[in-house]
């Protein structure tokens, strides 16, 4: 994502002999271990921080946590949810919520999944001193704050109500019919009682409940995962076990993949974008993809605050951008232009959201738009655009995107490469990054609601940009409180509304489910957040 999650995303070392020397088996096995068990051999990056389900918010650890982890829900392929740990949710007013658990949970240390599990880990995500990423999630519920954390003088969320050891109760601040449908993210993944003892150690080595267990964090080379014997939720796994690969260079990835030594990989890198589907050495699979990229502008950028210089600006260089012809020359097609903040295929997407048009390439308005802000305070200097170059595809269009900007506002704009998504990441995190960069969201759950709500709420996890409206803000309590979905849908369209005028980030475009596998692996099915899903895969 940037997010998983956030922008839900993904130089060149010698990282082809890495990836080979960190493959299980050194032959055309891939992850195959020596007693013959099937283990697939995954793409991927090296997780930003330890995998704290709360404190985990990217690709690479969310890949990770999302395998060892099961929550109260889980998501099926489409995005449809289903009770996992939970035997009901159920509410007679969308406030109060009852939760009941199936008995017979434990974690791989064989203690037992309880509510306190559930309960113990979301005030942890809440306490503010723990500065959990994902702490947002918890803003619905009674006695947290905007931003999600425990309100001032308290030590507990007062909305959350241990019953028995299988029940709890969630009340929350507003009405939210969807709230059982937002259960299945990593957010509100329940944690052992040891972890408490030292959370940052646990996440080295989590102690979990999922279809898989984490064997070995071998850092900045793979994560190995065995499965869960114990594990009878909704996602049983066809294969013995995944070893995930961390790569810096999406070519080498693909290389593996042609010679079978990386089983699957969930993007494609650009060299192969035009071949990929003809390659012979690898079997490709395309579907209609709910990933989208942004750029953000941070408020705190000269030029580019939360005034009328800085919306005249946005939308300047948003006008500049012309993403029909990037996302033909640069991803064959494998991209469409964006028209909201969302993706189409979520069930609440709107094609009519006023002020839209700021994402249309017009070059004459662009220019017209940053005289205006010039009339205001002349622009100085250059307008860096950073990135991880380690993601497919970032440098070519990062690249393209700048040249257009600069041709198309006479202005100085440059790339800003950074060699690893880890500490690209970092330094947005710790709000150490003065440059425009690359945003992008993997949705958490299917709802417009989740691809604006944590990246744009006043205080929100995922919100890089520090963006506060309060206008925003008070419809997305509309969104999230309406009974129906026409009126939930009224009152997203109005929260994007805001967001096109103000646009504390831009979209560019939708990104088209992309995975590859080395030929002989199967069962490979791409879901609704452009992810394989893992546990299905065979060879």
């Amino acid at each position: 994502m940037q997010t998983k999650r956030t922008f839900k995303y993904v130089a060149a070392l010698s990282v082809g002999a890495l990836a080979l020397t960190a493959c299980g088996g050194g032959d055309d096995n891939g992850g195959d271990t020596a007693d013959g068990e099937m283990v697939i051999n995954a793409h991927g990056i090296e997780p930003q921080n330890p995998l704290v389900p709360t404190n985990t918010n990217e690709v690479g650890g969310g890949h990770i946590v999302d395998a060892i982890f099961a929550g109260l829900v889980s998501y099926n392929t489409d995005g449809s949810t289903e009770m996992e740990v939970a035997e009901s949710i159920e509410s007679e007013d969308n406030v109060t919520w009852t939760v009941t658990l199936n008995d017979g949970w434990t974690f791989s240390d064989d203690s037992p999944v309880t509510a306190n599990s559930f309960v113990d880990a979301w005030n942890y995500g809440a306490d503010p001193d723990n500065a959990q990423l994902s702490a947002y999630f918890f803003n619905a519920i009674e006695g947290a704050n905007e931003e999600g954390n425990i309100e001032d003088g308290s030590d507990t969320l007062s909305g959350l109500e241990v019953i028995d050891d299988l029940t709890f109760e969630v009340t929350l601040k507003e009405p939210a019919a969807d709230f059982p449908d937002r259960l299945g993210y990593s957010a509100y993944f329940p944690l052992p009682e040891v972890a408490f003892e030292d959370m940052e150690a646990f996440g080295e080595q989590p102690i979990s409940n999922g279809p898989y267990v984490l064997d070995e964090w071998n850092h900045d080379v793979d994560a190995k995962l065995s499965t869960n014997p114990d594990y009878e939720g909704n996602r049983t796994p066809e294969n013995d076990g995944l070893t995930f690969t961390f790569y810096t260079d999406p070519d080498a990835g693909y290389t593996d993949v042609q010679s079978g030594v990386l089983d699957i990989m969930d993007q494609v890198p650009p060299s192969a974008i035009e071949t990929f589907q003809d390659d012979e050495n690898i079997e490709a699979h395309t579907e209609d993809g709910s990933v989208n990229a942004t750029v953000t502008i941070p408020s705190s950028l000269d030029h580019f605050g939360e005034d009328e210089e800085g919306q005249l600006r946005r939308a300047a260089v948003s006008k500049a951008i012309d993403r029909e012809s990037i996302t033909s020359t640069i991803f064959d097609g494998t991209r469409t232009p964006s028209t909201d903040f969302s993706s189409p295929l979520m069930p609440d997407y709107s094609e009519d959201i006023p002020g839209a048009d700021v994402l249309e390439f017009d070059a004459e308005e662009a220019q017209d738009l940053w005289a205006q802000a010039e009339e205001i305070a002349p622009f100085e200097g250059t307008l860096e655009l950073s990135y991880n170059s380690d993601g497919a595809g970032n440098k070519e269009w990062v690249e393209a995107v700048t040249n257009q900007i600069r041709e198309n506002l006479e202005i100085e704009v440059e790339p800003n490469p950074f060699a690893t998504f880890a500490e690209f990441r970092e330094l947005i995190t710790n709000r150490e990054i003065d440059t425009a960069f690359r945003t992008g969201w993997q949705p958490d759950y299917p709802s417009v609601y989740n691809y604006i709500a944590p990246v744009f709420g006043s205080g929100a996890g995922a919100n890089d940009g520090d963006y506060s409206n309060e206008d925003f803000d008070a419809a997305l309590v509309s969104a999230a409180s309406a009974d129906d979905e026409e009126t939930r849908t009224e009152a997203l369209t109005e929260a994007q509304a805001i967001l096109m005028e103000d646009l504390p980030a831009i979209p560019l475009w939708n990104q088209d489910a992309l995975a590859i596998a080395a030929q002989g692996v199967e069962g490979v099915q791409l879901n609704w957040q452009n992810q394989p899903e893992y546990h299905l895969v065979t060879k």
